[in-house]
């Protein structure tokens, strides 16, 4: 089974920083707000939509977040009931049977990586679905939760998630082609360090945070000493008047080994 195509889509200022501090969450907050309006209204707009265009192109119906684009680390989780029954069947793929196996738009997963079990999930969208990415160590407590509130997982790796097998799993049991991941600096480096991305959208704002310790579009495990970075290809670049750049990149893989659909 080859996996899903990946697909990096991000904002950024110009200084490659893709938050305002480490602390502040971007999602649904006046953080959020004050970094969407790094790129000001432009009379002629650089359209374009990532998510539209990976529909288009491979079928995609899949997000992927990282669990510290949804929860802050200082963040206290509330606490859940505690399971009492063997916890070893917890621990395999939680895929309801009424959940679709097979691409069906307008249907989509949300799917975050949270090996933790931090995130509760309050929330429902008639479109989308939920799929959480766990491991071995992942609270019992926390995937009976999950099973109580009906909500998929996949369990792959064992102290951390396993990023290519949860991948390569999210085709091979749900049957998709193609992953557009919008998460932060963190997930995005291990993706890079993982060789699992084939394609990045960065949109560049005409603005610069600066800031020692904040995220960046690739953060994560530094080079090692000789190791090469990842090279990239050019597809195209799309300006406004207003100086947001779009840069549309392929990257170009060390082998067949890291094939994907």
């Amino acid at each position: 089974m080859q996996r899903p195509r990946v697909v990096v889509s991000l904002g950024a200022s110009a200084d490659g920083k893709v938050a305002l501090t480490r602390e502040q969450l971007l999602m649904g907050t006046v953080s959020g707000a004050l970094f969407s309006a790094m790129s000001p209204p432009a009379a002629d707009p650089a359209l374009c939509d990532p998510m539209e265009a990976v529909k288009l192109q491979y079928g995609c119906n899949a997000t992927l977040e990282g669990s510290g684009s949804l929860v802050g680390n200082d963040a206290v989780p509330a606490p859940l009931p505690a399971y009492g029954d063997d916890p070893a069947r917890l621990y395999s793929h939680f895929l309801p049977p009424e959940k679709p196996s097979l691409p069906s738009p307008p249907h989509m997963w949300f799917t975050a990586v949270d090996g933790r079990g931090r995130v509760r999930w309050t929330e429902d969208h008639e479109n989308w679905d939920i799929l959480v990415l766990v491991c071995r160590s992942t609270p019992s407590d926390y995937l009976a939760y999950l099973r109580s509130r009906n909500i998929c997982y996949l369990v792959a790796g064992e102290q951390h998630v396993d990023l290519a097998q949860a991948i390569t799993a999210m085709g091979a049991e749900l049957g998709i082609r193609c992953v557009l991941s919008t998460a932060g600096g963190a997930l995005q480096g291990a993706l890079l360090r993982a060789d699992l991305i084939d394609e990045l959208h960065l949109s560049i704002a005409p603005a610069l945070v600066g800031g020692l310790g904040t995220p960046t579009i690739m953060d994560g495990r530094p080079l090692d000493i000789g190791e090469a970075p990842t090279p990239l290809r050019l597809l195209s670049v799309l300006t406004d008047t207003a100086g947001t750049v779009r840069l549309h990149y392929e990257v170009i893989h060390d082998s067949a080994d890291s094939a994907h659909g």
